[in-house]
């Protein structure tokens, strides 16, 4: 092989060195462009992602504002609400006072009724449930119809009504009458009772003197409860 020919030769080799070199570059900048696509792709499908996620936060929260408007919105007038907020105000400037006097006489009688072993039964609650009932069938109307006038439920009732045994119960010796007292009521107040009438007259006297011991007693109670008790008033009413 002469010289020419080598050098052709080598030439040649170079030259599809060469354009093997440059087709492999060219698959490796392919390549390389088809691994960068994915990542873009890749950021493309996490920005639509955080925007569900958003959306679903947005509609989730337009949700619960629907249902629980009753918790911010007392009514609307005309399309303008009245908050819940500016209701609660009005309502403890008018009876904040009685109405956090009255829950704190009810923890302090509990508390009292739990440290003297004092318990009302169900059975209790329902007679007297059953006695208020006959009270208003007597006179017209039903329980339901009475206690919706007065913006109480059941439950109310029936936590009024534990109140009320708790005290009668605490201070039960302190509410007894006797016939001797029933007797000095009729001569002081003059009383003349019906001859065959008189076991009923002195029932309704006893029963009245009893409600009057227990008014006393347990709004004498109620005080000594609060002046041993650690009260602390964060409002001013």
């Amino acid at each position: 092989m002469d010289k020419n020919n080598f050098m052709e030769n080598d030439f040649m080799d170079n030259n599809a060195t060469s354009t093997e070199s440059t087709e492999t570059t060219k698959v490796t900048e392919t390549f390389e462009v088809s691994e960068k696509e994915p990542e873009a792709d890749k950021k493309v499908i996490k920005i639509n992602r955080k925007a569900v996620v958003i959306a679903v936060i947005i509609i989730a929260v337009l949700v619960l504002a629907y249902f629980l408007r009753g918790l911010f919105i007392a009514a609307t007038v005309n399309g303008s609400p009245i908050g819940r907020l500016s209701v609660i105000q009005k309502l403890e400037k008018a009876s904040g006072k009685n109405l956090v006097d009255s829950i704190i006489s009810t923890k302090l009688v509990n508390a009292e009724a739990v440290a003297k072993n004092i318990t009302v039964s169900n059975e209790e609650i329902d007679a007297q449930i059953k006695t208020i009932e006959a009270q208003v069938t007597a006179q017209g109307g039903t329980l339901d119809a009475a206690l919706a006038l007065q913006g109480m439920s059941r439950d109310d009732l029936k936590e009024q009504i534990v109140f009320q045994k708790q005290v009668e119960k605490l201070v039960a010796d302190k509410v007894v009458v006797t016939d001797e007292e029933v007797a000095q009521y009729i001569t002081d107040n003059k009383i003349t009772v019906p001859a065959g009438q008189e076991a009923v007259a002195n029932a309704q006297i006893k029963n009245e003197l009893s409600n009057q011991k227990l008014n006393m007693a347990a709004e004498a109670l109620i005080t000594t409860l609060k002046a041993q008790a650690k009260i602390k008033y964060f409002v001013k009413y």
